[in-house]
């Protein structure tokens, strides 16, 4: 075939759509080098992303931050290529003479490390490549391996072609590296002087050279990040495909992320339940992110062992880590601590609800329009399709409204969408989990509560509640009832949790459990991690059927696991509920749909 037949062939092709370049494999960034005022990229690197079923793409070194985000939302993975020395005032280390820096890249790949961390997107680092990621990420370098190594080394700058091995690493045994490779030892090549010298925390060590160097690292908190010191690229130019297994990793791990990102596109991703508001009043902004706070919880959930409050991170949920974890949606409670129930302290409750959700009206009009309280379905989806994040308003303990029934309406009016009807402790609506049982169930006043809530259109949250006060509001009820944020007794047997029984009920009238995501309960004992959250929530389809499962984190009261931090690891999680075989359809479900229903079903026909 002439160069003419195959163009013309090509064009046919393109015009029939079968050759749409890209159009289902995973986008792949690679970033650039920088040289002599041109941005360059060896062949090596996108020959072996090519080869290994991605588009790839190069991401020149420039400083325009709002464009760079806007490229990482497109990209479903990254490759971070070789090049020059990375300065060490980055690291606050005086520079050795030898040591030759290429600040354009390195101001923009320190922060393209740290917002692709946040995003969750695979990282592949090749030599300088997994410098890039140790010292973005708070590891320790070699500046240069002679003269700062505490021994003999072996040569690190090979002057054989490159895409053949100049020695062998060891790869530690029970290490992703290891099941990508299969292999204990590897040849590899060799074309640096400066090095990893500790990787950074929520890492570890996979691969080292002869001399005991870091040739290898890898993420343990859950993240695909993987990087590798020496020039996996530089094989395919010789022929030699042995490397291509860390590359198809980098493929599966983008092809998920793909998934994962597009299904975030088309449906409502919402979290049920958070506690953040607790926090507007000490200095915490929606729109900021990670404010140097100091808050203690007034709740933490369970003590420690040794009966101490539990205190830990507070990853409050903001505008950054909803858009980074592409959450549409945050249920926004204002919290209330059970406390006395005489007249001064019923007064005082009311006007702590009134002033936390106050609060979160005063934080999200900060937002200059990217985020907006919604008080309805329709115009929460009216802002997703505008690319507006939205903010639910809930009440967190019916002891907000004192013994004034129409306090109930007056909330609903300032758009709470549902409230708990108890917390810790029994109040004068019901018997909570954690209560005397004063009441053994709902209380007379409870049982108006219910009815008004219905009339009202505001949904009845419960989370909290004991058993006897569950099986009362369902009785009760005539609107579908959620638990924002329960999980399951069977695998976790706390009285916060529902028991396989009430999820059934609670199935069978309309209503959704949201499983929480607080450690206590998901594992008795604690130290649960996201594995344990996705248990949960596969127990609790397989009882109640996909149309009645959810998610309320109850991030910021004391929700909050490894592998699914805060807000920006949503993304995370739909990839984990993929690989269990949940359909596009099953998780829209899940992720909103539920949600949504019974928010709908509670407000039809409600008018203020």
């Amino acid at each position: 075939m002439t160069k003419a037949e195959q163009f013309e062939s090509g064009i046919r092709e393109m015009n029939s759509g079968t050759a749409i370049l890209g159009s289902e494999s995973p986008l792949i960034g690679i970033s650039g080098n920088f040289r002599d005022g041109d941005c360059t990229l060896a062949q090596a690197y996108y020959m072996s992303v090519l080869e290994a079923g991605c588009t790839p793409v190069v991401i020149p070194s420039y400083d325009d931050e709002k464009a760079l985000v806007s490229l990482l939302d497109s990209l479903d993975g990254i490759v971070l290529s070789g090049g020059a020395d990375i300065d060490p005032d980055y690291l606050s280390e005086e520079p050795l003479d030898c040591v030759s820096v290429n600040p354009r890249r390195d101001a923009q790949e320190l922060l393209l490390v740290r917002l692709a961390v946040d995003r969750q997107i695979p990282l592949l680092g090749i030599c300088r490549g997994i410098q890039v990621l140790a010292a973005a990420l708070g590891g320790k370098l070699y500046q240069d391996i002679k003269s700062q190594h505490d021994r003999p080394t072996i040569e690190h700058s090979q002057t054989i072609a490159r895409g053949l091995p100049s020695h062998e690493v060891r790869i530690e045994k029970d290490s992703l590296l290891f099941s990508i490779m299969g292999s204990e030892k590897l040849a590899v090549n060799s074309f640096h002087h400066q090095a990893v010298k500790q990787v950074p925390a929520g890492f570890r060590v996979t691969a080292t050279a002869p001399d005991g160097i870091i040739e290898g690292m890898e993420s343990t908190a859950f993240r695909p990040i993987l990087g590798v010191q020496w020039h996996p690229e530089c094989f395919i130019m010789e022929n030699d495909r042995s490397m291509m297994p860390i590359f198809k990793w980098l493929t599966e791990q983008a092809s998920l992320y793909k998934r994962a990102k597009k299904l975030h596109g088309k449906t409502i991703i919402l979290d049920s339940h958070c506690d953040s508001p607790m926090f507007f009043d000490k200095g915490a902004h929606f729109c900021q992110k990670d404010p140097d706070v100091e808050v203690e919880y007034e709740y933490v959930g369970e003590p420690s062992p040794d009966g101490s409050p539990t205190f830990r991170y507070n990853p409050l949920v903001d505008l950054h880590k909803m858009t980074a974890g592409r959450l549409d949606a945050s249920f926004m409670v204002a919290y209330l601590h059970q406390y006395e129930r005489d007249g001064e302290s019923l007064k005082a409750a009311i006007a702590k609800a009134d002033r936390l959700l106050t609060l979160i009206d005063e934080r999200i009009a900060e937002c200059n329009g990217f985020a907006a309280i919604v008080t309805s379905p329709n115009e929460l989806w009216t802002n997703k399709f505008n690319g507006i994040k939205s903010v639910v308003k809930g009440i967190e303990n019916g002891y907000a409204i004192g013994l004034d029934i129409d306090n109930v309406d007056r909330f609903r009016k300032r758009g709470v969408a549902y409230m708990t009807l108890c917390h810790n402790g029994d109040n004068d609506i019901c018997d909570s989990h954690k209560g005397n049982h004063e009441h053994n169930g709902l209380s007379a006043f409870g049982r108006e509560v219910v009815a008004r809530m219905n009339s009202v259109g505001m949904m009845v949250d419960l989370s909290h509640a004991s058993e006897k006060s569950f099986w009362d509001a369902l009785e009760c009820s005539s609107k579908p009832i959620i638990c924002s944020h329960s999980s399951s007794r069977a695998l976790c047997d706390h009285t916060r949790n529902l028991t396989d029984e009430q999820m059934r009920a609670l199935a069978s009238s309309g209503g959704v459990a949201q499983v929480c995501l607080y450690s206590g309960f998901l594992k008795k004992g604690g130290n649960a991690t996201v594995n344990d959250a996705v248990r949960h929530i596969m127990h609790m389809i397989d009882v109640m059927g996909v149309d009645h499962v959810g998610i309320g984190s109850d991030f910021d009261g004391g929700g909050g696991l490894p592998g699914l931090e805060d807000a920006s690891w949503f993304v995370s999680l739909t990839e984990r509920l993929m690989a269990q075989g949940l359909s596009d359809h099953d998780l829209s479900l899940v992720w909103g749909l539920n949600f949504l229903r019974v928010w709908s079903l509670n407000a039809d026909g409600v008018r203020f």
